[in-house]
């Protein structure tokens, strides 16, 4: 198994983690780093200290908004949102399951659908996604319940149809979406 360090620097959004020079202006600026498990800097440090399953595992990454704060006032140019995404691949490509956030479920039901339909299909999204959280829904019920006049309106005004379109070329993006995978070296 190749270090942490190059693992990430190989990784895109990763290429420059080794510039950080620790200066904390990426934690500062960062809107969610009190909700964290680590904010930025703590898990470059994580990174380079070889501590794979600390920060693969941990819902820092998943928290980022992309708003994009760090990125624009790192001295570096290390590019922390784009690290954080790196990150995020890496959990997800390692099969790594996260705690206290529900962002890798709603983002593996997002790509399926697009993989499956060439588009989003929101209904179906939504329904992957509610059932692979379902231990969270069976302890929260209320949470769910109180998401249905919503979904109602949205099917009401045509936002949420109950099939999914048909789409032009959805073979080609399968095949697109399996080259990358390929080239990336993931299955």
């Amino acid at each position: 198994m190749e270090n942490l360090v190059e693992e990430v620097a190989a990784t895109p959004g990763g290429e420059n983690i080794r510039a950080c020079i620790q200066c904390g202006v990426c934690t500062g600026t960062c809107p969610v780093a009190g909700e964290m498990e680590y904010p930025p800097r703590k898990i470059i440090a994580l990174i380079r200290a070889e501590m794979r399953d600390e920060v693969l595992s941990s819902s820092s990454m998943w928290y980022c908004l992309s708003c994009y704060m760090c990125t624009v006032r790192c001295p570096r140019g290390v590019k922390p949102t784009e690290l954080a995404h790196a990150l995020e691949s890496l959990a997800t490509e390692h099969g790594f399951r996260i705690k206290r956030t529900r962002t890798p479920a709603m983002y593996r039901s997002f790509v399926n659908s697009i993989r499956g339909n060439g588009r989003v299909h929101e209904l179906g999204m939504m329904l992957r996604f509610y059932l692979s959280i379902m231990p969270d829904l069976l302890a929260n019920p209320l949470a769910t319940i109180k998401m249905l006049p919503l979904g109602l309106k949205l099917w009401l005004h045509k936002r949420m149809p109950l099939l999914p379109k048909k789409v032009e070329g959805k073979e080609d993006l399968s095949r697109i979406i399996q080259r990358f995978r390929e080239v990336r070296g993931a299955q």
